[in-house]
């Protein structure tokens, strides 16, 4: 069936197989890091694999989509779905995080006390773990996780804080610039948000450098590890995530592809980027500074 064909106010597109591709590049990815995580050398091929069928599902399916925009073959009830569509693929990504929040919450604020005698569970700890304290961050009872320093708030976290808060208004900008049909500004908005992102991830790799060699704070450093490297680890894909999209929407930009009233690509991803923003604030509060 044509892209171009409709059924009622509907689109109806052509039949695709990225959503597979997506499939197996997810499959092949994460099987490859079970099997490197678990020392089988073919592990990390298996990942190399994966992510590169990845990169190009993303190219295939944004060439596809750009076309289909290009095209003429969205209307105002296309729009729509795009929109609901973004709002819910963000009220997910929400949630997701908060599982993990909710996870650093019940360890730090339940099981802790428990653990440390306090509670109706407390009678527990003498049987459980001799000598445990309730003191946070924790390695795990029995010094299982190893000395270790926890990461401070203050240096690279902060200066992360404002490269993301400076990352938003850079995107504001660029939007602005659209509306006002002023091509430099939105190309030069969005050259920096970019920047600015990349900036994010090369600062936090060398803080994650720095934790396992300077400091001893590795996944299996009990529960402060396993959150820590969880929640930032996330977030840093989503940075990058983020900082793929906005690099398909500046080469869009550069083509002229949006005007002031046809510009939902660009929306949807600053929505995103906003999003990315909002969550670190809530993990420079509660996994870098409490």
């Amino acid at each position: 069936m044509s892209a171009k064909e409709h059924s009622g106010d509907y689109f109806i597109p052509d039949p695709s197989p990225w959503p597979i591709i997506g499939m197996f590049s997810l499959l092949i990815t994460l099987f490859g890091g079970a099997l490197a995580m678990n020392g089988v050398s073919i592990g990390n091929f298996l990942v190399v694999a994966g992510l590169l069928m990845f990169f190009y599902l993303l190219y295939g399916w944004f060439r596809d989509v750009i076309k289909e925009n290009l095209s003429d073959c969205y209307n105002r009830q296309v729009d729509t779905s795009f929109r609901m569509g973004m709002f819910w693929f963000i009220a997910s990504e929400v949630f997701f995080f908060l599982s993990f929040f909710g996870a650093l919450y019940y360890i730090r604020n339940i099981a802790l006390p428990w653990l440390g005698g306090d509670g109706y569970l407390g009678v527990t700890n003498e049987i459980l773990y001799h000598g445990f304290e309730n003191a946070w961050p924790s390695h795990g009872p029995g010094e299982l996780g190893g000395d270790f320093k926890p990461m401070g708030a203050w240096g690279i976290p902060a200066i992360n804080t404002l490269i993301l808060l400076t990352s938003g208004a850079t995107i504001t900008w660029a939007h602005w610039g659209l509306k006002l049909d002023n091509q430099k500004q939105l190309v030069n908005g969005l050259i920096a948000t970019i920047a600015l992102g990349v900036f994010f991830v090369i600062l936090q790799a060398y803080e994650y450098g720095h934790a396992y060699q300077e400091l001893n704070l590795t996944l299996e450093t009990g529960a402060y590890g396993s959150t820590f490297y969880m929640l930032t680890g996330f977030h840093g894909f989503h940075v990058t995530m983020g900082a793929v999209m906005l690099m398909a929407i500046l080469g869009r930009s550069m083509k002229s592809h949006f005007s002031a009233h046809n510009h939902f690509a660009f929306e949807a991803v600053a929505w995103y980027w906003h999003f990315v923003d909002v969550v670190w604030l809530g993990l420079f509060v509660f996994v870098y500074w409490l």
